[in-house]
C-alpha cells in the first residue's frame, strides 16, 4: 500500500461537516491553522517536511442540467468541501453561500484570523471514500441533486477551484460484502476506476496529482458498518483465533500497477496492420429484410384517365382493359431500394433469416404463402444481379411464438418432437425454390440458450442435423451450396485474472452457453462433459432437477459432423466471478455472479465494447474443434439514434475487425467472413448503419468506415504493395447463359456486324451503278 512519507503530514482526520457544529468547524480549523505555523516556524527549517489536512468529499451532478441545479451542486460542494478547503486554500474565510443561508449561525474570522487561517496547506490532501465521502453524507447536503463516483470531476473542480494546488489522495477505494474471502472482483474494479480516473485528470486535465493511497491495507472494523463490508487489501479471518490475513485479488493487481507504475499499452491489444484474403467474406446481416408485396401500377389492367380540370384524379375507364403481363422482380420497389443500399456499401454477402410462420401460416405444408416465397426469390436475384451474395436462415427467434408458426408455437414449439420433422418439410420446401440461388444457408440462427429448455435445445440439434442430411443427400450435388448452425457466442473472461475458481467459473459460462449446442455438432456428438458433470452435482443437493437428455449412438453420429462451417454471432464480453457479491447479477443455477469492469467503454444499453474478446473467442474455437472454417455473421453495437455522428459504431467496427485480422493472421484462426449488424435502423433500431427518418434511409459515417475498410480488405500500411484481388462474380441462374456463352456471343456479334457491312458495300454499289447508266 502507498501512503505519506514521514515528512507529509494531516493535521485532521477527515472532518465531517454535518456531524460537526458550526463552532466546532471554526475551532478545528483555528487548531489546524496553530499546528501548521508551529511545524512551519519551528521544524520545517531542519525537518524540511510538508503539513495539510485531510479532507474528505463526495461529487455531485445536477439532476437537470439547468443554471439552478449547477448552483445547487456548487453548494453542496460548498457545505461539504469548501467549508474547510476555501478558508485554508483561498482567502482564511467561508464559502459565499454558506455565508448567506447561514449568516446567523456562521461564526466569522477576524481579518487577523483570516491572514493567520490563510495558505495553512501544503498540499490539498483529499479523501474519496465509501463511508466518509457517501454513506455518512447527510442527505440535505446533496441539495436534491445526484451523487457521483466521479474522481476525475472531483479532482479537475479542485483544481479549478482552489488555485491548482498539488494534490495527494490519502484514501479512496470501495466496498465488497463481509462475506466474500479473497477473489475480491468488485472492489478490484472500483479500484482500477478510481486509478485510471486519477491518471486521467493527471494526463488530459493537467492536474498534479503526486500521490495516491489505497484504503485499507487489511480488512477491519468499517466505522458505522462494522464487520458487515470489507475494505482491505488483505483478507482477515476473523473467526480464527490467530486472525489470519491473506493476499487478495486487488492486493495482486493493485501490486502489478505499482511494479508497471499505471496502465501502460498491452502489446496484444495494439492494433496492426495487414490484410485479408481476397475471398473474405465482407458482410451485412439484417434479421429480417423489409417485405412488401404490394402489386406494381404496371401490374393494374384498368385504363385511367386523368381529370385534369376538376377533380384532378385519375377515373377509371369502365369495360376497358389492358393486356395483363407477368409479374417481374422490379415490381417490387421495396427490394430496389434494399438493393440499391446495400450496393453503397460494397459488401460480398448479406445475411438475412426467412419468416417461417408467413411462409407456412398453419405450419405444414397445406398452406403456402407462394407470395412471400415468389418476393424472397426475387430479393436473392437481385442481390445475385448485383454481385452480392445471399446468406440466408431458415429460422431465427422472435419474441412472438418463438418465431414459429401459430399451431407449432400452441402445441409445445420446440418442446414437441412434432416441431422437428414440421422444420425439415419447411427446409425442403426453402432448398426447393430458393435453392438454385442460395448457396449459402443457416438453419438456426442464434438460438437464445438462455431461455431454452434441455428438451427444446435437444429437438433444435436433430431438427438442425436432418436439416443439413437433407441438403447433403438431395439437394447440394445439383445446388452445390453450404449449410450450417449460427450460434450466439460472446466471451466470457475471468474477473479476477489471478483466481483458478474464476478460470473455472469462466469455463462453465462457455461450455453452457456455447458449448451446449456446439459440442455436439462440431466436437464428439455429445453434450459438453462440463455440463453433464455440473448437472449431476446440482442435482445431487436435491434442490434441482436439472435433466439433460442423452443420445442414442444413431443421434449421435446423425448430429456429429452437420456442418460445413463454424458460424457465430458475437457482441460483447462479461465478467464472471465465483464469489457471490451481487443478488441481482448473481447466476443461482450456474453458481455464477456477473461483475462489470466500471473501466471498459459502454454503449447506451450499457453493452461493453471489449475488442479483445472476439480474438480470445476465435481461439477458443480452433483450440476445441479444430481448423474449422469461421463465419462471423453478426457482430455489431447499438449506439444513441439522436448523435449525428456515430463514433462508437465506428470504433467498434474499427477495432473488433482488426482483432479479427489478429486471430487470421497472428493465431492462424481459419476466419473466412465478417458480417456487420445491423444494415439499418428500421429493422433493428440503434444499431443500423442506415438511420431510417420520416420513411427516409441516411446513411451513417459508420458505414462510409465500414466500406473503406472493404475497399482496403483490411488495414494495409504504406508499405504494403498493392494486392489485386480478382472480382467474384455470384452464381446468377439468370446471368449464366451470358457468362458461360461469352465466345458464342462474341461470334454472333461477329456474323452480325459483317452482315451490315456487306449489306451496305451492296447497297453503296448498287446506287454507283446505277447512276453509270443514267
Amino acid at each position: 500500500m502507498s501512503g505519506m512519507s514521514p515528512n507529509q503530514r494531516s493535521t485532521h482526520p477527515c472532518p465531517r461537516l454535518p456531524r460537526l457544529g458550526v463552532y466546532g468547524s471554526r475551532f478545528s480549523t483555528w487548531a489546524h491553522a496553530k499546528v501548521w505555523h508551529l511545524y512551519n516556524d519551528r521544524f520545517r527549517p531542519t525537518q524540511g517536511g510538508e503539513v495539510s489536512i485531510a479532507l474528505s468529499s463526495h461529487w455531485i451532478k445536477p439532476q437537470y442540467m439547468s443554471e439552478q441545479n449547477i448552483k445547487e451542486c456548487q453548494k453542496s460542494l460548498d457545505f461539504v468541501l469548501g467549508w474547510f478547503a476555501k478558508p485554508i486554500f483561498i482567502d482564511g474565510d467561508y464559502p459565499e453561500s454558506m455565508k448567506s443561508n447561514l449568516s446567523s449561525l456562521l461564526p466569522e474570522f477576524s481579518e487577523a484570523e483570516k491572514k493567520y487561517i490563510k495558505g495553512t496547506a501544503d498540499f490539498f490532501a483529499l479523501s474519496f471514500g465509501a463511508t466518509l465521502s457517501f454513506q455518512l453524507l447527510d442527505s440535505h447536503m446533496k441539495f436534491q441533486q445526484i451523487e457521483s463516483l466521479s474522481l476525475r470531476q472531483l479532482l479537475f473542480w479542485i483544481n479549478s477551484e482552489y488555485n491548482h494546488p498539488k494534490i495527494f489522495i490519502v484514501e479512496n477505494s470501495w466496498f465488497v460484502s463481509g462475506s466474500t474471502k479473497r477473489d475480491d472482483a468488485k472492489y478490484m474494479y472500483y479500484l482500477k476506476k478510481f486509478i485510471m480516473e486519477t491518471l486521467k485528470a493527471i494526463r488530459y486535465d493537467g492536474v498534479d496529482v503526486f500521490g495516491y493511497t489505497v484504503w485499507s491495507l487489511m480488512d477491519g472494523f468499517e466505522w458505522h458498518r462494522g464487520y458487515s463490508i470489507r475494505r482491505g487489501l488483505y483478507y482477515v479471518d476473523f473467526e480464527s483465533h490467530d486472525k489470519k490475513f491473506m493476499p487478495k485479488s486487488s492486493a495482486l493487481f493493485y501490486q502489478k500497477l505499482i511494479e508497471k507504475n499505471g496502465f501502460p499499452p498491452l502489446p496484444e491489444n495494439q492494433p496492426i496492420v495487414g490484410m485479408f484474403p481476397c475471398n473474405f467474406a465482407w458482410g451485412i446481416v439484417d434479421n429480417y429484410i423489409q417485405v412488401d408485396v404490394t402489386p406494381s401500377q404496371f401490374l393494374d389492367p384498368n385504363v385511367y384517365l386523368w381529370d385534369v380540370h376538376q377533380t384532378k384524379k385519375l377515373i377509371k375507364v369502365d369495360g376497358i382493359l389492358a393486356p395483363k403481363r407477368k409479374r417481374h422482380c422490379v415490381d417490387f420497389a421495396a427490394i430496389r431500394l434494399q438493393i440499391s443500399l446495400l450496393q453503397e456499401t460494397r459488401v460480398t454477402h448479406f445475411h438475412f433469416s426467412l419468416k417461417w410462420s408467413l411462409i407456412l401460416p398453419l405450419g405444414n405444408l397445406s398452406l403456402i404463402n407462394h407470395t412471400l416465397l415468389h418476393y424472397y426469390q426475387c430479393f436473392v436475384s437481385e442481390l445475385l444481379r448485383v454481385n452480392i451474395t445471399p446468406v440466408v436462415a431458415l429460422w431465427q427467434p422472435m419474441a412472438e411464438n418463438q418465431g414459429l408458426p401459430v399451431s407449432l408455437a400452441k402445441y409445445g414449439a420446440w418442446e414437441n418432437p412434432e416441431t422437428i420433422q414440421a422444420f425439415v418439410e419447411y427446409a425442403r420446401l426453402c432448398f426447393k425454390n430458393l435453392g438454385h440461388r442460395v448457396k449459402f444457408w443457416i438453419t438456426m440462427n442464434e438460438p437464445y440458450v438462455r431461455n431454452l429448455t434441455y428438451t427444446a435445445g435437444h429437438n433444435l440439434l436433430k431438427a438442425h442435423a436432418k436439416a443439413w442430411h437433407l441438403y447433403d443427400k438431395e439437394f447440394r450435388r445439383s445446388q452445390k451450396g453450404k449449410i450450417s448452425i449460427a450460434l450466439q457466442a460472446d466471451w466470457a473472461e475471468p474477473a479476477c485474472p489471478f483466481s483458478k475458481n474464476d478460470q473455472e467459473v469462466a469455463d462453465r459460462v462457455l461450455e453452457f452457453d456455447i458449448g451446449w449446442l456446439a459440442e455436439p455438432i462440431f466436437g464428439n456428438g455429445d453434450y459438453p462433459r462440463v455440463m453433464r458433470e455440473w448437472l449431476h452435482q446440482r442435482n445431487s443437493i436435491d434442490l434441482y432437477n436439472f435433466h439433460l437428455p442423452y443420445f442414442s449412438e444413431e443421434e449421435k453420429k446423425l448430429i456429429q459432423g452437420s456442418y460445413d462451417f463454424f458460424a457465430l454471432s458475437h457482441y460483447t464480453t462479461i465478467l464472471v466471478d465465483w464469489e457471490k457479491e451481487d443478488p441481482l447479477k448473481y447466476d443461482h443455477y450456474l453458481e455464477v455472479q456477473m461483475i462489470n469492469d466500471i473501466t471498459w467503454l459502454n454503449s447506451p444499453s450499457r453493452t461493453a465494447v471489449v475488442p479483445w474478446g472476439l480474438r480470445k473467442l476465435l481461439k477458443w474455437v480452433k483450440s476445441k474443434y479444430g481448423d474449422v472454417p469461421i463465419y462471423i455473421v453478426a457482430n455489431g453495437i447499438d449506439d444513441d439514434q439522436n448523435v449525428v455522428h456515430d463514433k462508437l459504431r465506428i470504433y467498434y467496427i474499427q477495432n473488433y475487425i482488426n482483432e479479427v485480422l489478429k486471430a487470421y493472421t497472428l493465431d492462424n484462426v481459419n476466419v473466412q467472413g465478417y458480417f456487420v449488424y445491423s444494415f439499418n435502423d428500421r429493422t433493428a433500431p440503434k444499431y443500423g448503419l442506415y438511420r431510417y427518418i420520416a420513411n427516409q434511409y441516411e446513411t451513417k459515417p459508420s458505414m462510409k468506415h465500414y466500406r473503406e475498410i472493404i475497399d482496403n480488405n483490411g488495414f494495409p500500411s504504406s508499405e504494403t504493395p498493392e494486392r489485386w484481388c480478382p472480382e467474384e462474380l455470384a452464381l446468377c441462374p439468370e446471368c449464366s447463359f451470358f457468362r458461360t456463352r461469352k465466345s458464342l456471343l462474341a461470334f454472333i456479334s461477329f456474323i452480325f456486324f459483317a452482315f451490315i457491312v456487306t449489306i451496305f458495300f451492296i447497297i453503296y454499289h448498287s446506287r454507283r451503278d446505277e447512276r453509270r447508266y443514267k
